[in-house]
């Protein structure tokens, strides 16, 4: 096998045309630099070099050969050793990243800005996914990192670091007869239709919102599942039922939805970023996200 700092040398000494110059620009003697070409052409089985007595003459044919393929073997190599230090570091790579869909209207723009731009080389593509669907490409590595809704049922083995917060509210289409009382309360949607999402794509989330109506004195009626708050919230305006969803996303939709504030206690919630063996651009980004500046 013939090793990188063989092919250097002989690159040097083939640019240089000249043992002596190609020695001083290596950093070493010209003897050992002699034997070191002469061992390669032995190992090669060929000649690379044309030599007139003690002077060098120019390049062979194979010589020329072989110095186009040494040059781009070092340059290939060069870059390999570049790939992997920046990869180690966190500067290059890929991070795929879930959100549940309310993530979108808090503080995960600024961050993937951000993140961006300390980052320009990590390739970031973007997920909306329930914090079920999250955790389990955590855990199969079709995903990096998710924002996710806690608490986590079988959470073991995952980080999960706080990132936002929120609060539910009551969501109404603005046709619904509702939409116009002052102080509207939990209470006064006991006997409404409710649309929700399955429990199994957000165990604690589901429960957040059927505790907040058994303790107004009612158990939710739900009509209608819908997987993602953005699909619950497209059939609350088109007059499906009325919903409990994440304040932030009284932006989605605002000519069709009204969003109503939640008063009562036990309305707040908080949103985690949940990572799983994290990778170093994935660890980086965790520290931009906390940070909030570049690295």
């Amino acid at each position: 096998m013939i090793d990188l700092r063989k092919m250097e040398q002989f690159v040097a000494v083939a640019e240089e045309c000249h043992f002596h110059r190609a020695a001083q620009r290596l950093g070493m003697s010209q003897p050992p630099l002699t034997v070191a070409i002469r061992r390669l052409e032995e190992d090669l089985g060929v000649d690379l070099i044309e030599r007139g007595g003690n002077r060098m003459l120019g390049l062979t044919a194979a010589g020329q050969a072989f110095l186009h393929e040494a040059r781009e073997t070092l340059r290939q190599a060069g870059h390999a050793i570049a790939t992997a230090r920046e990869t180690a570091a966190g500067r290059t790579g890929l991070i795929r990243l879930g959100y549940v869909g309310s993530a979108l209207y808090g503080r995960l723009p600024d961050t993937i800005r951000t993140f961006r731009r300390a980052r320009p080389n990590v390739r970031l593509e973007l997920h909306e996914a329930t914090t079920a669907a999250q955790i389990a490409g955590l855990r199969d590595g079709t995903l990096d990192a998710g924002i996710v809704i806690p608490p986590i049922a079988g959470a073991a083995g995952i980080e999960l670091h706080d990132f936002d917060q929120d609060r539910l509210c009551i969501a109404l289409s603005l046709g619904h007869h509702l939409a116009g009382k002052d102080d509207l309360c939990v209470a006064d949607i006991a006997d409404e239709d409710f649309v929700l999402w399955p429990m199994v794509e957000g165990r604690g989330f589901h429960l957040q919102v059927i505790r907040l109506c058994t303790d107004a004195g009612f158990v939710p009626r739900v009509t209608q599942e819908a997987h993602g708050m953005h699909a619950v919230l497209s059939l609350v305006a088109v007059g499906a039922g009325v919903s409990v969803v994440p304040e932030s996303m009284r932006q989605f939709r605002p000519d069709q939805i009204t969003y109503r504030p939640i008063a009562e206690a036990g309305a707040d919630f908080p949103l985690c970023l949940a990572l799983h063996k994290p990778g170093p651009a994935t660890v980086a980004f965790k520290e931009i996200a906390f940070r909030g500046d570049s690295i």
